[in-house]
C-alpha cells in the first residue's frame, strides 16, 4: 500500500515537473539569446518564422465562373485554382475542393466535392429552379483549410434571378467579421509609436518614437522584421536614438504585395506592427486577337499569344475562358486583385475597393485600408509561443478523409483509444481501423475516384453499446451575414429579363450546355484482399451441395468447426505448434464485413454461398490483431444476405461527382446554319482548361448564337511560376 501511494505521488510530481522543466529550458534559451549579439536574435526570429510557415502552410482558392448573374435552373460553370500562399504557385497538396452555394442566411443549397489535379479543377452545378431571387454566395475550401474556417475559404457573391417566382428577394449587406483594429493600438501600453512613409519611389521610411525608459530598458536596441505572404524581406537590429529613430529601407528589398512590418524589443517581444502595400509589377503575359464584331451563327476565333514575356515562361500555363453577355452589374473578379488580400486579409477589403481595380489605386489609399486589417495567417503570438501544432484536418493529397464520432447510447463522448472499424462489402475484402481521440473523433481514408463506394462502419467492441455517428465532410462553420429582405421582387433590368427569356426558350426546346462526363483523372483501382492469399480457399461449386452451413464446415473445412452450444453458435480454428494443439476463435466475416455473431453464418443458406476463405493463424493489419479469419463470400458479394445489426452504419459514398463538358452548336454546315431550332445560349463559350503550346500560343474556336448582345471575353490563368493574368475584350454580336 505504501509503495502504491509513493508511486502515485512520484507520478503526479513528474507530471508537474516536466512542464516546469520545459518552461525553464525555454527561458534559459531566451536568456542565452539576449546575452549574445544581435545576430542571435535575428536568427531566432527568422527560424521561428520559417518553422511556423512550414508547419502552418496557407492555401488560397480562386474561382473563375462563366458569369456573375444567373437565372434559376441554369448551369453554373466554374474553374478552381488552388494556390500556395507563400510561393503563389499552384498547390499540389490537396486534390479535393469542397464547393458550396449558400443562400442569404448562409445555408447551403448546393454542396459538391470537386476534384483538382496539379492545382486546377473544372466544375459545374445545376442551379435549382426553385431558388428565389437574391444574392447567393459561393464558397470553396480544402480539407486543410477547414482547420482555419470560417475565414480561410474563397467566397464570392453572385446574383440569381427567378422571374417565375413572386417571393421577395434577399441580399447580403456585408459579413460580420471579428476583425482586430490596427495592431499598433492593440499592443499593451507599449511606449513606442510606429509610422511609415511609403510615398517615396525608392525608399521606405520607418519612424519610431520611443521614450527614454523604453530605450534604457532595451539598451537602445530593437529589431525590425518585414515579411510578405510568408517570405522574409528583411530582418535586422537597429539602434534607437533619442526622440525619433528613422530607418530607411530600399524598396528593392520588398516583395510586391502586402508587407507586414513588425517591431520587436531587445527581448524579442512584439511591440508594434504595420501593413503597407508594394505595387505589383504588371506584365502583359498574353495578348488576345479576335474580331470586334460578327453576325449571328458566325465562327469566332480567339488567338492567344505571348505579350512582353518570353514564351518559355508560359509553359504549363492553364487558362480558363468565358464568353458571356455584358450586363450593368458585370463586375468580374480579377485573380491578381483577389490574391493581393485573399483569405489572409479577408474579402471585406475586396468589397471596400470595388470602385476600382488595384492598379488604379495609389499605395496611399491601399495603405489607409490596411490600417484596420490584420493577417489571419501570420500571428507572431503563435509564432513565438513555440507550441506544437496539431490539426484535425489533414491534406487530401492521395485519399479522401471521412470522419465521425463514437458515442455511447446516452450520446456522451467515449474515451480516447477506442477502435472503430470500416469494411467494404465485396468479394475482395477491404478493411481499415481507426482509434478515437480525446473527443471521440475518428477518421478513415477513402480512395479518390468517381465510383460509388459501399462502406460499413462500426465499433470494434460491440458490448459497450457504442455507435459511430458520421459527420458531413462539409464544414458547418460560417460567417454571420447581415441580411436584408425586399418586400418586392428584385428589380429586373432589361439585360436580366433577356437572360430569363433566353433560358426559357432553351428549356422549352430541351437544349442544354451539359455534354458528356469528362475523362476521369484517376483510373479504376481493382480491389485486393487485405489478407492476401488465404490458407484455405474453398469454392463450393467444386463439391456436392450440402443442406446446412454446419455440414460444410464439418465435411469441407478441416480444422475449422461450427458448433451449437445451447442457444448460441461457436466457430473455432484448431492448429498445431510443436505437437501441441491450440484452438482460437477467429474473426468472422460475411462478404468482407466483420460480424460478431456466429449465428449469422450458421443460418446462411448454402445455396447463396460462393466460397469460404480461411486464415488459420494470427494476422496483423497495422496494430490490429486478427486471431485467424473466416470469411464467407456470397454469390452476390454485397452483404445483402443478412439484416444489418444496430451497431453498424452502412454508408453509400461518392467522393467526387463527375464533371460534364460544355457543349455548343457547330454551324460549320449549311444545314445547321439554316436550322430553325433556336439558339439562345446565355453563356456563349466556356472552356476551363486551355493549354498553351510550347511557343506560348493557343487557339480556340466557337460559334455565335441567335442572341444579339455585347459579350465579355474573360480570360484568367496562372503560370507555372505563379504569375497570374487577366484579359478582357468586348465582342459585339449583331
Amino acid at each position: 500500500m505504501i509503495n502504491n501511494k509513493l508511486s502515485k505521488k512520484v507520478f503526479f510530481m513528474t507530471k508537474r515537473i516536466k512542464p516546469a522543466i520545459l518552461i525553464l529550458i525555454h527561458i534559459l534559451f531566451l536568456q542565452g539569446i539576449f546575452g549574445q549579439n544581435p545576430g542571435s536574435m535575428t536568427d531566432y526570429l527568422s527560424q521561428r518564422f520559417l518553422n511556423y510557415c512550414k508547419s502552418v502552410p496557407r492555401e488560397e482558392i480562386f474561382i473563375h465562373s462563366d458569369r456573375e448573374e444567373y437565372i434559376a435552373g441554369e448551369e453554373f460553370w466554374f474553374n478552381i485554382y488552388l494556390i500556395d500562399r507563400q510561393s503563389f504557385k499552384t498547390s499540389v497538396n490537396s486534390r479535393i475542393v469542397y464547393f458550396e452555394l449558400l443562400n442569404a442566411e448562409n445555408r447551403p443549397v448546393v454542396q459538391k466535392r470537386i476534384l483538382i489535379d496539379k492545382g486546377f479543377g473544372p466544375g459545374q452545378i445545376l442551379l435549382p429552379d426553385s431558388l428565389s431571387t437574391g444574392i447567393y454566395t459561393i464558397r470553396a475550401y480544402t480539407s486543410w483549410m477547414k482547420n482555419f474556417l470560417p475565414v480561410n475559404c474563397f467566397m464570392k457573391d453572385i446574383a440569381i434571378y427567378n422571374t417565375l417566382s413572386n417571393k421577395g428577394s434577399k441580399g447580403k449587406l456585408s459579413f460580420k467579421r471579428n476583425r482586430l483594429k490596427n495592431v499598433v493600438q492593440d499592443i499593451k501600453s507599449t511606449p513606442i509609436t510606429l509610422t511609415v512613409n511609403n510615398s517615396k519611389q525608392d525608399t521606405l521610411e520607418v519612424s519610431l518614437v520611443s521614450d527614454n525608459q523604453f530605450r534604457v530598458e532595451n539598451n537602445n536596441l530593437l529589431y525590425i522584421f518585414i515579411q510578405t505572404h510568408g517570405n522574409i524581406n528583411l530582418v535586422s537590429s537597429e539602434k534607437m536614438t533619442p526622440g525619433t529613430t528613422n530607418i530607411f529601407i530600399p524598396k528593392t528589398l520588398l516583395s510586391s504585395g502586402i508587407n507586414q512590418i513588425t517591431i520587436f524589443n531587445s527581448k524579442g517581444e512584439q511591440v508594434a506592427e504595420r501593413l503597407i502595400y508594394t505595387p505589383v509589377k504588371r506584365n502583359n503575359f498574353l495578348t488576345i486577337h479576335s474580331v470586334d464584331s460578327c453576325d449571328l451563327r458566325n465562327k469566332i476565333i480567339l488567338e492567344i499569344e505571348p505579350g512582353n514575356e518570353e514564351s518559355a515562361v508560359l509553359n504549363s500555363t492553364n487558362l480558363s475562358i468565358s464568353v458571356a453577355p455584358e450586363t450593368n452589374d458585370s463586375e468580374i473578379m480579377d485573380m491578381d486583385d483577389y490574391l493581393l488580400f485573399g483569405t489572409e486579409y479577408g474579402l471585406q477589403e475586396w468589397n471596400m475597393i470595388k470602385f476600382g481595380r488595384i492598379e488604379e489605386l495609389t499605395p496611399e489609399i491601399i495603405d489607409s485600408i490596411l490600417l484596420n486589417v490584420r493577417s489571419n495567417w501570420i500571428d507572431w503570438t503563435k509564432i513565438l509561443s513555440g507550441d506544437q501544432y496539431h490539426f484535425r484536418y489533414q491534406f487530401e493529397k492521395e485519399d479522401h478523409n471521412i470522419s465521425g464520432k463514437l458515442l455511447s447510447n446516452d450520446q456522451k463522448t467515449v474515451h480516447s483509444g477506442e477502435l472503430v472499424l470500416m469494411c467494404t462489402p465485396g468479394k475482395e475484402a477491404a478493411f481499415q481501423y481507426a482509434r478515437t481521440d480525446n473527443e471521440g473523433n475518428f477518421s478513415f481514408k477513402v480512395h479518390i475516384n468517381e465510383g460509388l463506394k459501399d462502406l460499413i462502419i462500426m465499433p470494434d467492441d460491440v458490448s459497450k453499446n457504442e455507435k459511430a455517428n458520421m459527420e458531413s465532410s462539409f464544414s458547418n462553420q460560417y460567417l454571420q451575414p447581415v441580411v436584408y429582405a425586399d418586400s418586392t421582387s428584385r428589380s429586373m433590368t432589361p439585360q436580366i429579363s433577356k437572360l430569363s427569356v433566353n433560358h426559357q426558350v432553351q428549356k422549352i426546346f430541351e437544349i442544354s450546355s451539359m455534354g458528356s462526363p469528362l475523362k476521369p483523372v484517376f483510373p479504376f483501382v481493382y480491389p485486393v484482399r487485405f489478407y492476401g492469399k488465404p490458407d484455405i480457399e474453398l469454392t463450393l461449386a467444386d463439391y456436392i451441395s450440402l443442406p446446412v452451413m454446419s455440414e460444410i464446415f464439418f465435411e469441407l473445412l478441416p480444422g475449422v468447426s461450427l458448433k451449437k452450444r445451447k442457444s448460441t453458435y461457436e466457430i473455432s480454428i484448431t492448429y498445431r505448434i510443436d505437437d501441441k494443439q491450440f484452438s482460437t476463435s477467429p474473426c468472422l466475416m460475411i462478404d468482407g464485413v466483420i460480424i460478431k455473431d456466429p449465428a449469422m453464418i450458421a443460418n446462411l443458406d448454402p445455396e447463396i454461398v460462393e466460397k469460404i476463405d480461411v486464415i488459420r493463424e494470427k494476422y496483423l493489419v497495422g496494430k490490429y490483431f486478427f486471431p485467424g479469419i473466416v470469411n464467407i463470400i456470397t454469390k452476390s458479394g454485397d452483404f445483402s444476405c443478412v439484416s444489418l445489426p444496430d451497431y453498424m452504419i452502412r454508408l453509400p459514398y461518392k467522393v467526387i461527382e463527375p464533371v460534364r463538358s460544355f457543349v455548343s452548336p457547330d454551324y460549320s454546315s449549311q444545314e445547321m446554319k439554316d436550322s430553325r431550332i433556336p439558339d439562345y445560349r446565355n453563356t456563349l463559350y466556356w472552356n476551363p482548361s486551355v493549354k498553351l503550346t510550347n511557343d506560348g500560343k493557343a487557339r480556340v474556336e466557337f460559334w455565335s448564337s441567335d442572341n444579339k448582345s455585347d459579350y465579355i471575353i474573360n480570360i484568367q490563368g496562372i503560370t507555372q511560376e505563379g504569375k497570374t493574368f487577366f484579359l478582357q475584350k468586348i465582342l459585339k454580336v449583331k
